[in-house]
């Protein structure tokens, strides 16, 4: 079955063939980092993070470019969100997108949202972004006031195809704010005139200013990919305007598509209204990874699709963790076996079940990236997984190692997935062999008061042993 994905800007299904054979160009809409990250970026970041692994883990080389907006995203009443932070904690505008981008950045990691490939940041473009905007100037397609320069929509018949808005609808819906000088409601900034007191501010052909917010990201996505990119990603409350501001300002520029594919992911609910900072009602990275570890955090987000919208609560987090307690109780158990010297025989069986549930998983991952059901395949594995180590006979060195080979792409590669403790146990698990192996001999001189004091003290420890008619097996279930 070929990847299909579905793309914002047809409104259909589409078989991925990007523009050059083997290669992806994909862009994704960075942070503004004037606060800390919270959950409702985690679904975004998150989202895109199994894109860019699973057309690795498919074969094709991505170059993986995603922005840090530290300046020009401005606030409705005009202010740029990082003057507006910067006056809050009393530092200079770069101290905050100093402080911002290393939390966002130590927020990913802790997820395991790999890091990408370039983080291109607004203020080190800006010549870039001037010379975008002298391009689009001397096409007609700009117009300069007073300093400033806007686009003008009327000269780009395809202004709204993304959204599906009109221009005539946004004119007639205008806000009573309009800026004066604009000629039109929807046209939108490419570079503003700054006041004198405006800290960040650049020179220019029209000036001292700053650039607008949409077009970072089309100076930017085409430095480091082209003029037309295979895959541009972004939350679904930036289609309008900042995408399709960005394709209107690229193609009129440059004459060709901007973007082959347009993925949005959907929002993160509270109560059933969305997530965000002017609500209130968010929760930071850093709060859930007080009550929570990454692994959980990442299994819950991965548990809905990434087009659907998910109600994030601690009881929704919590149900996830026990769920990924038991995959990861299947794939540690694996794990232990797989590092033992089973005895050797034919993986027959074992290799059979692990190529049906490997093809039903990656069935649902070309469905647009079907994260929920594949997931409901990997509990489905599991549980074949648990009675085939329970078949006298079964269990040998070839079968548990195709088994464990198996879970581990699907789960770890693929799906960015961490066995509880992996780095931890590893190093223990010399030391955690001999005490089982002590606690059974104590058992076996039926000093079982002992026996039961070297299980407990495991146990405190997150080491829990599981006794069985093969003999006793630990899992790490928290370190």
């Amino acid at each position: 079955m070929p990847l299909m994905l579905y793309n914002s800007l047809t409104r259909r299904k589409e078989v991925f063939e990007p523009i050059t054979p083997g290669r992806v160009n994909m862009y994704v809409c960075g942070p503004t980092v004037y606060d800390y990250p919270h959950i409702g970026h985690v679904k975004s970041y998150l989202s895109f993070d199994i894109v860019v692994r699973y057309l690795r883990f498919s074969g094709y080389k991505v170059r993986y470019v995603q922005n840090i907006t530290d300046v020009g995203h401005l606030l409705d009443s005009g202010e740029d969100r990082i003057l507006r932070g910067a006056e809050r904690e009393q530092v200079q505008p770069m101290e905050l997108v100093e402080k911002y981008t290393r939390a966002y950045f130590a927020a990913m990691d802790a997820l395991n949202v790999l890091r990408p490939d370039i983080s291109p940041h607004a203020s080190g473009h800006v010549p870039e972004q001037i010379d975008l905007v002298q391009r689009l100037l001397e096409k007609g397609m700009a117009y300069e006031v007073n300093g400033s320069v806007y686009f003008d929509v009327s000269r780009f018949p395809g202004y709204g195809k993304l959204s599906g808005r009109k221009v005539e609808d946004q004119m007639a819906g205008a806000r009573l704010n309009v800026i004066e000088e604009k000629r039109h409601p929807a046209d939108f900034a490419l570079w503003k005139k700054a006041d004198s007191n405006h800290i960040m501010q650049w020179n220019s052909p029209w000036g001292r200013g700053f650039p607008g917010w949409h077009i970072e990201c089309s100076a930017m996505s085409m430095k480091y990919l082209g003029e037309t990119l295979d895959i541009h990603g972004g939350g679904m409350e930036n289609q309008f305007p900042h995408h399709e501001c960005e394709i209107a300002q690229s193609e009129a520029a440059t004459g060709v598509p901007f973007v082959k594919y347009w993925l949005h992911n959907n929002m993160v609910l509270v109560d059933g209204v969305k997530m965000s900072k002017s609500l209130g009602n968010f929760t930071t990275v850093e709060q859930a990874l007080g009550k929570f570890n990454g692994n959980q955090v990442r299994f819950f987000i991965l548990q809905t699709h990434y087009r659907s919208p998910v109600d994030f609560s601690d009881t929704a987090i919590t149900a996830a963790a026990q769920g990924l307690e038991r995959l990861q109780g299947t794939w540690q158990t694996l794990q232990q076996l797989s590092a033992s010297e089973a005895a050797e025989g034919d993986a027959g069986g074992a290799a059979e079940l692990a190529a049906i549930y490997r093809g039903r998983f990656l069935a649902e991952m070309d469905d647009d990236f079907n994260t929920p059901a594949a997931i409901g395949h990997l509990f489905d594995f599991s549980r074949e997984i648990n009675k085939h180590l329970t078949t006298a006979g079964k269990a040998n060195g070839a079968a548990i190692r195709v088994l464990y080979e198996t879970l581990n792409e699907l789960c770890g590669q693929v799906l960015g997935l961490q066995p509880p403790g992996v780095a931890e146990s590893v190093a223990a698990e010399p030391f955690i062999d001999l005490l089982v192996h002590l606690r059974t001999t104590l058992r076996q001189k039926k000093e079982f008061q002992l026996a039961d004091e070297v299980r407990q003290r495991l146990q405190d420890l997150g080491v829990v042993i599981e006794d069985g008619v093969e003999g006793s097996r630990w899992k790490v279930v928290k370190m």
